[in-house]
């Protein structure tokens, strides 16, 4: 199979955990926030070695360190930007969703996600271009931190106002930029050589969604210990899927 193949593939699967926001109807409240609790907890020390240890130091072997740590940079940076313009934090403060208006929310929850997949997508195509092990470890990076990322949001789609049906639908649908992103982002990155250049990019933005978003709420948690435990069980799996991809 080749890399254009697997990346639809990848993306695919990751459109498909959209669907995964759909448990959350038959789980308590109390049980879903230990869950993803415990799914931010892991996803966090996944993305921070992902970025660190799998996407920035592989970028090094065909750019200088100054070139892919200022690209690490700007990706951390634009996602900054990025988040304060389409307001891409996920309404976590459901109090702050509630002055936002039902509406406007909503549809800044879909617009600044299916960017926020795009990207994903783009990243994907990027890494699969470096080679198919590099690949399916990034797709497991972003899937780690789409997972509690879609379960929130569904159950936010839902407070805004939208059938649980219509929230599963059109949370789908905004998972799925991350099928386009993977195509538009495979052809121009075969075609101009920028998939090195993207990987410090995207490193930065996970960097930046794991310490704006996940350490945050992380923070606000009881149970140092077990989140503790968690966030380096992260760390560890990317470490040792590192170690078997060479």
């Amino acid at each position: 199979m080749n890399t254009f193949l697997w990346t639809v593939l990848a993306t695919l699967i990751d459109s498909i955990v959209a669907l995964i926001g759909v448990i959350s109807l038959w789980i308590s409240k109390k049980t879903l926030n230990k869950w993803i609790t415990s799914l931010a907890a892991f996803a966090t020390g996944a993305l921070l070695a992902g970025a660190i240890i799998h996407l920035f130091h592989e970028s090094l072997e065909k750019l200088t360190y100054s070139v892919s740590s200022g690209i690490l940079l700007f990706g951390f940076v634009s996602f900054f930007i990025a988040e304060k313009l389409i307001h891409w934090h996920h309404c976590i403060e459901r109090g702050e969703c509630k002055k936002a208006g039902t509406k406007s929310f909503v549809s800044l929850i879909l617009i600044g996600d299916g960017l926020h997949n795009f990207i994903d997508g783009v990243v994907i195509a990027a890494s699969f271009l470096v080679g198919v092990p590099f690949g399916i470890i990034t797709t497991l990076l972003v899937i780690g931190h789409e997972v509690p990322q879609e379960i929130g949001d569904f159950a936010i789609l839902v407070y805004g106002g939208l059938t649980r049906g219509k929230a599963v639908f059109y949370n789908f649908i905004s998972q799925t930029t991350c099928v386009l992103g993977g195509i538009i982002g495979y052809y121009i990155a075969s075609l101009y050589n920028l998939s090195f250049y993207l990987l410090p990019f995207a490193a930065g933005g996970f960097i930046y969604i794991a310490a704006s978003d996940l350490i945050p709420e992380l923070n606000k948690e009881e149970g140092f210990l077990k989140t503790m435990v968690l966030f380096l069980v992260g760390i560890f799996v990317i470490v040792f899927l590192k170690m078997i991809m060479h």
